[in-house]
């Protein structure tokens, strides 16, 4: 992964900014910058990994694969979290 990047923001990603600005915004006024938007998802990625890893013990896998598989988040059963991205 390179240290450089700069965002291309199609209609559909300006869309999905937006809304991840509501969530973590901490209130109706408050318009937080796009890093802290991008810090609290790449925070959230990370920590529902973890949480499902944590989980493994405690929780089925049939529930944990309803309740965390996400576009982003995919699990296989039982073995491993893996990204759908890239």
């Amino acid at each position: 992964m390179t240290d450089r990047t700069s965002l291309k923001l199609t209609d559909e990603r300006k869309r999905e900014f937006d809304r991840a600005a509501e969530i973590v915004a901490s209130g109706p006024e408050d318009d937080p910058p796009r890093s802290k938007v991008i810090d609290a998802a790449l925070r959230h990625l990370i920590e529902s990994k973890e949480n499902i890893e944590g989980a493994r013990d405690d929780v089925d896998p049939t529930t944990i694969q309803k309740v965390a598989n996400t576009s982003v988040l995919g699990l296989r059963y039982r073995t491993r979290v893996e990204s759908r991205f890239r």
